[in-house]
């Protein structure tokens, strides 16, 4: 696969357990030309189940396996970014303990059944601020956990940077990317949307507030860099949808 020139920071990926897991993302990311990539834990449950829950409902209270994150970052050399995946069942207290290790905070209400309206994920949102943490969240289509919900969320805690994943609720969330821009602390990173929905997002929104992932390893990252190529984007919206976003987002330096 022909490697692009510029460079590239993806803002979503996931970390599966095993032995070969940061090898294998770090040849894939060197296959599609990817420099640095924001992770979180894989693994806290099956792609069917995360299915089945999302439509039906139900949670889990597992854990991510937070510290192998952290191992594999190290071994990465500063390639890989770790954000926190937090456990709303805990009530903050693995997050207040572990958070300055990490760069970010993710959140997955359709993994642990906690919705964006709940006491328990306002306290993790506030220690997310307290660390100088942005917060990366998905939102489904059921009440509790819809992107009008994360728009309140937002609104009260105005200090801190959100990332709306996947380009909101479904692969065509336009009305979602309406509900968002009104509101200046909540990007949306757009792994699994349609490319009209990306185009939408940077007219609506801006490059400044729209965020290059993958969802590696759910979504091949050659599949996702193939839309924003698709869109012609000028160099300077190429950078900042690409690059320099993530490094705020995260934290990172620009370089």
């Amino acid at each position: 696969m022909a490697r692009d020139r510029r460079r590239v920071f993806d803002a979503h990926a996931h970390l599966p357990p095993g032995a070969e897991a940061v090898n294998r993302l770090l040849e894939v990311m060197d296959d599609c030309g990817i420099d640095r990539a924001v992770v979180v834990a894989g693994g806290v449950l099956s792609p069917d189940q995360l299915s089945r829950q999302i439509i039906e409902g139900g949670q889990v209270e597992n854990d991510a396996d937070n510290e192998m994150v952290l191992a594999g970052c190290e071994r990465a050399q500063r390639r890989l970014v770790p954000f926190f995946f937090a456990n709303p069942h805990r009530n903050g207290e693995d997050y207040r303990a572990h958070g300055a290790r990490f760069r970010g905070l993710k959140l997955a209400p359709s993994v642990h059944g906690v919705s964006l309206a709940d006491e328990r994920t306002a306290g993790l949102v506030e220690e997310a601020g307290g660390f100088g943490h942005g917060v990366y969240l998905h939102c489904i289509q059921r009440p509790g956990f819809q992107v009008a919900e994360l728009v309140r969320l937002a609104k009260r805690f105005p200090r801190v940077g959100f990332v709306l994943g996947h380009g909101g609720v479904g692969d065509l969330d336009l009305y979602g990317i309406d509900l968002i821009a009104p509101v200046g602390n909540v990007a949306l990173e757009t792994s699994g949307s349609y490319t009209s929905v990306v185009r939408a997002a940077l007219d609506r929104l801006g490059p400044d507030r729209v965020l290059l992932g993958t969802e590696y390893p759910l979504q091949h990252p050659s599949v996702e860099l193939a839309k924003y190529r698709v869109l012609e984007l000028s160099e300077d919206h190429w950078r900042r949808v690409t690059w320099l976003n993530a490094c705020r987002f995260a934290g990172e330096t620009e370089s």
